[in-house]
């Protein structure tokens, strides 16, 4: 088949948006972080990227979206086959076999930034103690065991799409998946020191903005980039991506309001992302109100999830858990009630567009098995890395700060400030003569 010229760009766009969105992750999880975490937190989802990269090139593609056999087994139903091993035959296909005339190396590469983001999710509930090699091979370890199955499962023919289930983006396969696999981690290597004791606020929330404004940007890739195609659909999942993003924000700064009398640039961001995340199963299935309705009820369940860490004593320190799984199962289980434009095999449409009550059972068997899942999976990868090499750093390094124990770098460095307002990096400074007073 011939190449789609106009479709090929377009998704090239996309991925370079999606993956612009995991060094947009790293300022906003490194600007809510203390400053002597920054470096570490940032280089977590740094090292995402080069770690799921070699992984999906040498097996991953071929595990989420090759057939086992003829694709009629039960293997198939679970994980994909082994055929494009180092990515060697989607060099010879050149092009996807469904129409869409992509490439399919532009198809494979779209896919591995999804998969790169969704293993850097993970690190925000680790914020400040964990060795830097052990979450090397937890990312290597469980994008092989639980990212890669669950896409097959999902997108690639597995046993979930057999059932219908609808997810354009990454609802399921990205954020319930990155937020279970939070919550297992997080309960393995224990809680900060000093967690509600000591104060732990974000030390730098203009990068927290920044980074939610890169990832509101990138985010457009991410979801009308899924359509793999230049259509209404995309447009549609282009629309209803702002719409519950900004209505998310909205609702989140409005509770803060009403809860705690004052909206937050944190409130705003996080409400943002929780937007952002509820959409991305819905938002090529969804009218335009729908979005407003799923961008409400994400910024008002993640505004109060993200305090059930208090409640149930897990230390999910950057709120993976509250935004990215709440927000995932928001977006999920409504498409079973409001999803107006079903397009594949064995999907229906939602019951306020009188379709059957089977899909919204599929939109909740999904969350819950993938979130079973990871969380079983993950918890025992982590188990494991903590029993041999540990999981976690030292107290005293801790203390100290991560960043300069595991990396020797700190992420501000202003030199002796004097009275003079200079900074002194090259050695002291003089007074000038016209500040100097007699005794």
């Amino acid at each position: 088949m011939e190449i789609d010229s106009g479709s090929t760009a377009w998704m090239l766009a996309s991925t370079a948006l999606v993956l612009l969105m995991t060094p947009g992750l790293a300022f906003f999880y490194g600007g809510m972080t203390r400053a002597k975490s920054v470096l570490n937190m940032m280089m977590m989802s740094w090292v995402s990227i080069i770690v799921v990269t070699i992984a999906w090139v040498l097996y991953g593609h071929s595990l989420a979206f090759d057939a086992v056999g003829d694709g009629s087994g039960f293997l198939n139903k679970i994980i994909g086959g082994l055929d494009n091993i180092g990515l060697s035959g989607l060099v010879e296909t050149a092009t996807k076999d469904d129409g869409t005339g992509m490439p399919s190396l532009v198809f494979s590469t779209f896919q591995m930034t999804f998969a790169i983001i969704t293993v850097a999710l993970i690190s925000g509930a680790l914020a400040d103690r964990v060795k830097f090699g052990a979450w090397v091979v937890f990312a290597l370890v469980w994008a092989t065991a639980v990212y890669f199955p669950v896409a097959h499962w999902v997108w690639g023919g597995g046993w979930l799409s057999t059932l219908g289930i609808e997810d354009f983006a990454g609802g399921t396969v990205v954020h319930i998946n990155a937020g279970a696999a939070a919550l297992a981690v997080a309960l393995v290597i224990g809680k900060r020191v000093g967690w509600r004791k000591d104060p732990m606020r974000p030390h730098n929330l203009t990068l927290v903005l920044l980074g939610a404004g890169l990832l509101w940007f990138g985010w457009f890739g991410f979801n009308a980039g899924s359509e793999l195609a230049v259509d209404g659909t995309t447009g549609l999942a282009f629309m209803n991506t702002q719409i519950a993003t900004a209505v998310a924000a909205g609702a989140w700064i409005l509770v803060e309001k009403l809860r705690d009398g004052h909206s937050t640039t944190l409130g705003v961001a996080s409400g943002a992302v929780s937007g952002l995340v509820a959409i991305t199963p819905a938002c090529g299935f969804v009218d335009p109100w729908a979005a407003f309705v799923i961008g409400a009820l994400a910024g008002v369940a993640c505004a109060y999830a993200v305090g059930l860490k208090y409640k149930l004593g897990y230390d999910d320190s950057l709120d993976v858990v509250g935004v990215h799984m709440v927000g995932g199962v928001v977006g999920a289980v409504a498409l079973g009630f409001v999803a107006a434009y079903p397009f594949a095999d064995g999907q229906e449409k939602g019951l306020f567009y009188g379709g059957p009550i089977s899909q919204l059972g599929v939109q909740v068997l999904g969350p819950v098995a993938v979130g079973v899942y990871s969380f079983v999976v993950s918890w025992i990868i982590a188990k494991i890395i903590d029993k041999t090499m540990g999981f976690r750093i030292t107290q005293e390094q801790e203390i100290a700060g991560v960043d300069i124990t595991t990396h020797a770098e700190t992420g501000y460095d202003l030199g002796t400030i004097h009275s003079s307002g200079v900074a002194a990096v090259n050695g002291p400074v003089s007074t000038p003569a016209s500040k100097k007073v007699d005794a």
